[in-house]
């Protein structure tokens, strides 16, 4: 197996399940044009997004982690019409980009772009009673993963989902002695999930277009107030 043969068989899926879609290619292109990292979930994995959040029933969603817009586009398409998300982003032109891209699909009416560090946006939507969210996805800096994940708990309810991207690090996460931060970030992550009586979770290893990494799936079981 390769990468080569794990971007095929994501070619194969997306020509076959995933049907063309004019604003989320445009919020691809215009993301390359403006130099962002092309670090954006694939297009199958945006459509599991969305099929997850749809499944869930999600009215309330919440993103920590911008960049283009792209899986926000995917989320906030699950949403029905009274939905809404918030995604926040620490870096303006990512931020900019997003909401340009967010304009062009129509949907700045239900999505909220907000820009700062996470931590610091995440404590004022606790302080504007912005909580509870139906689903939480966290795509962001990934030594910070753990306070993310945190917070996510603390803005979520009995039955809320936590989606967590890039747990597995090309299988670097079973490297207690990696110096590398992003790695030790992810392993205080696990630790926190597993410390967390309040969540019943999982992690899937995955490969394809964007390598061999995971996600993880936490299920709020308890009240996390």
């Amino acid at each position: 197996m390769s990468q080569e043969q794990w971007t095929e068989v994501d070619r194969y899926i997306t020509e076959h399940m995933v049907a063309l879609d004019a604003a989320l290619d445009a919020a691809l292109e215009a993301s390359a044009q403006a130099g962002l990292p092309a670090i954006n979930v694939a297009p199958n994995q945006g459509k599991l997004l969305m099929l997850l959040a749809r499944m869930h029933g999600a009215k309330r969603i919440l993103e920590v982690g911008t960049l283009g817009g792209y899986s926000t586009l995917w989320l906030a398409r699950a949403l029905p019409p009274e939905g809404r998300i918030i995604t926040l982003e620490a870096v303006p032109k990512h931020a900019e980009v997003a909401r340009e891209n967010i304009a062009r699909a129509g949907l700045s009416g239900v999505v909220e772009v907000r820009l700062g560090n996470a931590v610091d946006t995440l404590a004022q939507l606790e302080k504007e009673g912005q909580a509870p969210f139906d689903l939480t996805f966290i795509d962001a800096d990934k030594v910070r993963t753990a306070e993310y994940f945190a917070w996510a708990l603390k803005l979520s309810r009995k039955g809320s989902v936590i989606l967590t991207d890039n747990v597995v690090r090309k299988g670097g996460i079973v490297d207690a002695d990696s110096t590398d931060a992003n790695i030790q970030g992810m392993r205080r992550f696990y630790e926190a999930v597993a410390a967390e009586p309040r969540v019943s979770a999982t992690a899937v290893q995955t490969v394809g277009s964007k390598g061999y990494d995971g996600f993880s799936l936490a299920l709020v079981t308890g009240d996390p107030k």
